[in-house]
């Protein structure tokens, strides 16, 4: 039960990076350098000094920019494999015991799919509310999505299970809205 609380701890995470890549980072990160949190071996480094120098630098970048709304749909575009590299690591770095094959492709792809999936959707609201001019309000929710569902998945880990659950529920709507076949009259 272990394991699977830590995968999806590790997947939730990854969903995160697609509202912001850098903050479900540095947010870890922090929580590793406090000892609130341990993660499988060869990935301290997360909470080391540099890393959450680079994690801080990159987060206040992100956010300042995706302020600006020309410059905020560019940066999506440009995020989008920096996304699936975060939600790899992120996954990776929560699963421990178990064969590096397993571990790894569940890494990479759940964990880069997830990144990958959140990021498109989130990428594609922000290019339609550019058309209505509500660029700077879906910045403010991608950075309180992207603030408050890793610290909450860290204080309570049983969030990480409903969060996932409530992302593909509207991922699934999203896609029948876009993909089924108008019914034949």
């Amino acid at each position: 039960m272990e394991m699977i609380l830590a995968i999806c701890i590790g997947l939730a995470l990854s969903a995160t990076t697609g509202f912001r890549v850098f903050t479900p980072l540095l947010i870890t990160g922090l929580f590793v350098r406090a000892d609130w949190l341990s993660l499988a071996e060869g990935f301290s480094w997360i909470g080391s000094t540099p890393a959450l120098i680079a994690f801080g630098v990159a987060t206040v970048l992100e956010i300042t920019v995706n302020y600006i709304p020309a410059v905020g749909s560019f940066m999506k575009v440009l995020e989008t494999p920096l996304a699936a590299l975060a939600g790899i690591l992120l996954t990776a770095s929560f699963i421990g015991d178990m064969s590096p094959f397993l571990e790894w492709s569940i890494a990479i792809i759940g964990g880069g799919g997830i990144a990958t999936t959140s990021h498109a959707a989130v990428a594609s609201v922000k290019g339609a509310s550019e058309t209505v001019l509500m660029s700077p309000a879906v910045a403010g929710i991608e950075d309180a999505t992207a603030t408050a569902v890793p610290i909450l998945i860290f204080i309570i880990p049983i969030l990480a299970i409903v969060f996932l659950i409530v992302l593909a529920i509207i991922f699934l709507k999203i896609y029948r809205r876009f993909f089924s076949k108008p019914k034949a009259v």
